[in-house]
């Protein structure tokens, strides 16, 4: 990955054997290029410099999307998100596990926040998240699979930075934790999106037509994401 400025926007180049090249903004607003190895830094510069006007309206987009991201303080009657609803938190004390959803609340050991231990707190939700969509991701992916036409050998649930999936050259599936915190319509348009990159590396009209043939409706699947992934957080 190579950083770079084209006047006054600072982007990212990342290689790899694809057939074009792509400008796309991240969960953390950085600008990316993604590009095929061929192509010299100055077409680059060309290319982010013709998108210029895109990538301003988008970075704009960007910032006020996450101007309302979530300040969490783990305390009683807050709402956490599982499966696109949202769970009011019960702090309690007589609970062996971490946390529990039971009885329509995320019921959190107090432990973990009585000390200021906000980290313990966000990993007990992470690994909550992770466990229950190493069960249920997996059995869509194992759905749309066949669909699709593919075959994954391991599907994972972790942390993934900024990525909500991922698919490896070996045929292997990682899936973003923060995943489990959207709709099961949303999972299923990422699953079906990360599948499709088996068949197309490139977000060209050839891969959008592939999700398209499962998800008709990937496009209000998709800017939901954009407009509600940066929620998706403990």
């Amino acid at each position: 990955m190579k950083a770079t400025w084209a006047k006054d926007i600072s982007y990212e180049i990342v290689r790899s054997n694809r057939a074009t090249a792509d400008i796309v903004i991240e969960r953390d607003g950085r600008v990316l290029v993604r590009a095929p190895e061929s192509i010299p830094d100055e077409r680059i510069e060309y290319m982010v410099e013709a998108k210029r006007y895109w990538i301003y309206k988008n970075l704009a987009e960007w910032r006020d999307l996450n101007a309302t991201r979530v300040l969490r303080e783990y305390k009683n009657g807050e709402g956490f998100l599982y499966l696109g609803r949202s769970y009011r938190l019960l702090l309690v004390a007589d609970q062996t596990e971490p946390l529990l959803l039971k009885n329509g609340r995320f019921c959190l050991r107090r432990d973990l926040v009585d000390t200021g231990a906000i980290a313990a707190a966000k990993a007990a939700f992470r690994n909550y998240y992770i466990a229950r969509g190493a069960e249920r991701i997996t059995q869509r992916v194992n759905y749309y699979a066949p669909k699709v036409g593919v075959t994954p050998r391991d599907i994972d649930v972790r942390e993934l930075g900024n990525r909500w999936a991922s698919c490896s050259p070996s045929v292997n599936l990682a899936f973003h934790w923060k995943c489990m915190m959207a709709p099961q319509t949303i999972i299923d348009y990422i699953v079906v999106h990360e599948l499709c990159h088996f068949h197309y590396l490139d977000h060209t009209d050839a891969f959008w037509n592939e999700v398209d043939k499962v998800i008709p409706a990937y496009r209000e699947r998709k800017e939901w994401l954009r407009k509600h992934g940066a929620g998706l957080d403990v």
